[in-house]
This record gives C-alpha cells, structure tokens and sequence, in this order.
C-alpha cells in the first residue's frame, strides 16, 4: 500500500508506525518529521495548497487528510479518482480512534494498540487545577486564541490549565484587554512563531501574568508524536 499524507502530524505517525519512504508516496512542505528520511519523499504542495496533478502521477492507493488541517474543496476533488479519509481530531478520544483505525488499515493493530496504551498513560484524565486560568495564544495582529471544540483546549485541560476562552469556539480574535484574566499566559511556537523576545513583551504588559513560551507541536500535532512531549507536559503541568 501507498499512501499520501496531507498533514504533518498524520506523516509522523506513519513512520511511527513503521512504513518507510517507499510506502509514504507523497508529504506537504511542512512535514518535517523524522528528519531526514522524511526528505525522501516528494513534496505535494502545502497543506493548504495541494498539487493535485502531482498526487495523481503517484497513484497512491490512499489519501490521508484532516477536516481542519486541508481544504475541503481540494479533498473532493481527489476522492473523484482515489480513496480520501479525511479525520477530524477534536479530542484525545478521536485521537485514540483515529490511532486504532490507522492500525486496522496498515494490519497493525497491535502496535496502534501500544501507542495507545503509552498515550494514555500520559493523558489519564482531565486535571484542571485551582488557580490556572490560562490563556493560549496562536496569532498576533489579530491576537487569536483557541475555544473549547479544539484539540489544543484537550490538550491544554489535560496539561492541569483552565482555558479561560474555553467557553468561545475555534480560534477567535480577541482584545489584549481580555487577557487581563489569565493567571497564565501561553505564547505558542506555531502557527504563529512566537519567542523570547514576545514573552517579555507580553511580560511588561501583565505583570502579575506567568508567561511562556508553548511547543506547538506538542499541543497541535495529534497521533503518536504526542509521545515525544511528555516531558513538556510534564514542565507545564509543574509551572
């Protein structure tokens, strides 16, 4: 079997699993995990921006996308000629199935089994805790945050924070003035590429804040690169 990855998270977690370039037909520009054999595989556009006259010279025999990662006008138009699942991670729920059925398509249901096994070792439960109203931060010029139907705020609630957006939707713009709620305040490394220089700009304006920067892909990139971040969590769960 050869598939086409559309998301960088969906690529890592194929290699996880065990396949190697010649069975990952095709990768956006921004899968960049594991370096460097991911390098060996043709770059098909960004995940945005699909070349699709590029997936058909390669025939792959399935497409894997992501409802919120690719646009859906581009996913329709290759499921004309070829086999498309399109997931849609909300939660660590949906990314345990999402795990299991990946395991039942490469007849590695095993392995998907362990991955989720140390998976949930790491996110047993929801453990908000008192006094850690957090903020997370995608964007600047517009500040943009994430609302509670996002797999970050599953994330960011497994970590021990309480989203203090988590009552909004998606990714809304908001006013620096709402900010002035958060005990905590996370500046994340993607999509956005704050830094240092962010945290203590963003330092001088809430003083009583705790400020920090937030590995993005340990927060975005669903699958089994989660695994990689536990010390990360670890760090955030103990500010």
């Amino acid at each position: 079997m050869t598939i086409v990855s559309l998301v960088p998270s969906i690529t890592k977690t194929l290699f996880d699993f065990g396949l190697s370039a010649k069975e990952i037909a095709g990768r956006t520009k921004f899968c960049i995990h594991p370096a460097p054999a991911v390098h060996q595989i043709p770059v098909i556009g960004g995940t945005k921006n699909i070349h699709i006259e590029k997936i058909k010279a390669l025939k792959p025999d399935l497409i894997i996308a992501n409802k919120e990662e690719n646009v859906k006008e581009q996913a329709e138009a290759l499921m004309k000629d070829f086999k498309v699942w399109v997931t849609d991670i909300k939660n660590m729920e949906d990314n345990r199935q999402f795990i299991t059925d990946l395991g039942s398509v490469l007849g590695k249901e095993n392995r998907a089994a362990e991955f989720n096994s140390e998976l949930d070792a790491i996110f047993e439960q929801p453990s908000v805790l008192p006094g850690k109203k957090a903020a997370y931060l995608i964007w600047q010029n517009p500040l943009m945050t994430i609302g509670g139907d996002t797999f970050i705020h599953d994330i960011l609630v497994r970590t021990g924070f309480e989203n203090i957006f988590g009552h909004r939707t998606r990714y809304p713009e908001i006013g620096v003035q709402e900010l002035a709620g958060a005990e905590y305040i996370l500046l994340s490394t993607e999509p956005y590429p704050f830094r240092d220089q962010h945290v203590k700009e963003f330092g001088k304006k809430f003083p009583e804040s705790k400020i920090t920067l937030a590995d993005g892909e340990a927060f975005s990139w669903f699958g089994t690169h989660l695994l990689q971040c536990k010390s990360t969590y670890n760090t955030l769960r103990n500010l």
